[in-house]
Protein backbone atom coordinates (compact mmCIF):
# COMPACT_ATOMS: atom_id res chain seq x y z
CA UNK A 1 0.00 0.00 0.00
CA UNK A 2 1.96 2.99 -0.54
CA UNK A 3 2.01 6.28 -0.02
CA UNK A 4 0.64 8.85 -2.89
CA UNK A 5 -0.29 12.42 -2.71
CA UNK A 6 -4.36 12.95 -2.18
CA UNK A 7 -4.90 15.69 -1.01
CA UNK A 8 -6.20 15.72 3.09
CA UNK A 9 -4.53 12.51 3.69
CA UNK A 10 -1.31 11.57 5.54
CA UNK A 11 0.25 8.77 5.62
CA UNK A 12 3.04 6.82 7.82
CA UNK A 13 5.42 3.85 6.42
CA UNK A 14 6.49 1.93 9.39
CA UNK A 15 9.23 0.62 6.97
CA UNK A 16 10.12 0.34 3.96
CA UNK A 17 8.44 -3.52 3.23
CA UNK A 18 5.75 -2.56 5.71
CA UNK A 19 2.42 -1.27 6.16
CA UNK A 20 1.42 2.12 5.93
CA UNK A 21 -1.19 4.14 8.12
CA UNK A 22 -3.06 6.82 6.62
CA UNK A 23 -5.45 9.53 7.98
CA UNK A 24 -8.34 10.99 5.72
CA UNK A 25 -9.73 13.75 6.85
CA UNK A 26 -13.04 13.21 4.90
CA UNK A 27 -13.41 10.07 6.47
CA UNK A 28 -16.58 9.82 8.58
CA UNK A 29 -14.69 7.74 11.05
CA UNK A 30 -12.87 9.36 13.95
CA UNK A 31 -9.10 9.35 13.40
CA UNK A 32 -8.93 6.17 15.98
CA UNK A 33 -10.76 4.45 14.59
CA UNK A 34 -9.22 4.92 11.20
CA UNK A 35 -5.89 3.32 13.29
CA UNK A 36 -8.00 0.74 14.92
CA UNK A 37 -9.39 -0.54 10.98
CA UNK A 38 -6.06 -0.07 9.61
CA UNK A 39 -4.73 -2.39 11.91
CA UNK A 40 -7.03 -4.96 11.69
CA UNK A 41 -6.87 -5.16 7.96
CA UNK A 42 -3.36 -5.55 8.32
CA UNK A 43 -3.84 -8.62 10.45
CA UNK A 44 -6.40 -9.68 7.69
CA UNK A 45 -4.22 -8.78 4.82
CA UNK A 46 -1.10 -10.31 6.19
CA UNK A 47 0.91 -6.88 5.97
CA UNK A 48 0.53 -7.04 9.89
CA UNK A 49 1.98 -10.30 11.22
CA UNK A 50 1.77 -11.53 14.69
CA UNK A 51 5.40 -9.98 16.13
CA UNK A 52 5.16 -7.10 14.19
CA UNK A 53 6.18 -3.93 16.05
CA UNK A 54 3.95 -0.63 15.40
CA UNK A 55 5.05 2.49 15.99
CA UNK A 56 5.53 4.20 19.35
CA UNK A 57 2.36 6.36 20.11
CA UNK A 58 4.10 9.58 20.48
CA UNK A 59 6.55 8.45 16.50
CA UNK A 60 2.54 7.76 14.70
CA UNK A 61 1.35 11.03 16.27
CA UNK A 62 4.08 13.17 15.15
CA UNK A 63 4.40 11.66 11.24
CA UNK A 64 0.78 11.83 11.09
CA UNK A 65 0.31 15.31 12.97
CA UNK A 66 -2.32 14.22 15.12
CA UNK A 67 -2.28 14.19 18.89
CA UNK A 68 -0.74 11.64 21.06
CA UNK A 69 -3.99 11.12 22.99
CA UNK A 70 -5.51 9.86 19.79
CA UNK A 71 -3.31 6.99 18.96
CA UNK A 72 -3.05 5.89 22.18
CA UNK A 73 -7.27 5.95 22.17
CA UNK A 74 -6.62 3.05 19.01
CA UNK A 75 -3.72 1.21 20.92
CA UNK A 76 -6.24 0.79 23.81
CA UNK A 77 -9.45 -0.10 21.82
CA UNK A 78 -6.65 -2.43 19.81
CA UNK A 79 -5.49 -3.77 23.03
CA UNK A 80 -8.73 -4.20 24.12
CA UNK A 81 -9.99 -6.26 21.25
CA UNK A 82 -7.15 -8.57 21.84
CA UNK A 83 -5.37 -7.19 18.36
CA UNK A 84 -2.06 -5.82 20.05
CA UNK A 85 -0.38 -6.01 23.16
CA UNK A 86 1.98 -3.57 24.36
CA UNK A 87 5.11 -4.52 26.58
CA UNK A 88 5.82 -1.69 28.63
CA UNK A 89 9.74 0.15 26.99
CA UNK A 90 10.06 -2.61 24.75
CA UNK A 91 7.09 -1.31 22.39
CA UNK A 92 3.87 -2.47 21.22
CA UNK A 93 2.92 -5.75 19.09
CA UNK A 94 0.77 -7.91 16.93
CA UNK A 95 -0.90 -9.60 19.49
CA UNK A 96 -0.09 -14.15 19.15
CA UNK A 97 -2.93 -13.77 22.06
CA UNK A 98 -5.38 -15.71 19.78
CA UNK A 99 -5.71 -17.72 16.92
CA UNK A 100 -5.43 -16.47 13.07
CA UNK A 101 -9.23 -17.24 12.77
CA UNK A 102 -10.27 -15.71 16.42
CA UNK A 103 -8.25 -12.60 15.19
CA UNK A 104 -9.77 -12.25 12.36
CA UNK A 105 -13.49 -12.90 13.49
CA UNK A 106 -12.58 -9.92 16.41
CA UNK A 107 -11.35 -7.63 13.52
CA UNK A 108 -14.43 -8.15 11.20
CA UNK A 109 -16.74 -7.80 14.47
CA UNK A 110 -14.52 -4.63 15.42
CA UNK A 111 -14.98 -3.42 11.57
CA UNK A 112 -18.83 -4.17 11.48
CA UNK A 113 -19.08 -2.08 14.95
CA UNK A 114 -16.86 0.65 13.36
CA UNK A 115 -19.23 1.08 10.41
CA UNK A 116 -22.45 0.85 12.30
CA UNK A 117 -22.27 3.24 14.36
CA UNK A 118 -22.66 5.62 11.93
CA UNK A 119 -26.10 5.33 12.01
CA UNK A 120 -26.08 5.12 16.02
CA UNK A 121 -28.53 1.51 15.17
CA UNK A 122 -30.42 0.23 18.71
CA UNK A 123 -28.06 -2.89 19.70
CA UNK A 124 -30.93 -5.77 19.22
CA UNK A 125 -31.18 -4.14 15.17
CA UNK A 126 -27.40 -5.13 14.78
CA UNK A 127 -27.62 -8.54 16.63
CA UNK A 128 -30.81 -9.12 14.68
CA UNK A 129 -29.75 -8.54 11.47
CA UNK A 130 -26.29 -10.22 12.14
CA UNK A 131 -28.08 -13.65 13.23
CA UNK A 132 -30.20 -13.31 9.97
CA UNK A 133 -26.95 -12.83 8.31
CA UNK A 134 -25.47 -15.83 9.99
CA UNK A 135 -28.85 -18.07 9.58
CA UNK A 136 -28.67 -17.19 5.53
CA UNK A 137 -24.83 -18.24 5.68
CA UNK A 138 -25.83 -21.84 7.22
CA UNK A 139 -23.99 -20.65 10.51
CA UNK A 140 -26.34 -21.66 13.43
Amino acid sequence: MPIVAIPRRKGYRISENDHVFTIDRDNPLATYEQICEQVAEGVRDGSLVVGSKLPTVRGLAAELKIAPGTVAKAYTELERSGLIVTRGRAGTFISAGQDSAAQELQAAARELVVRVRRWSPQRTEVMAVVAEALRQEGIE
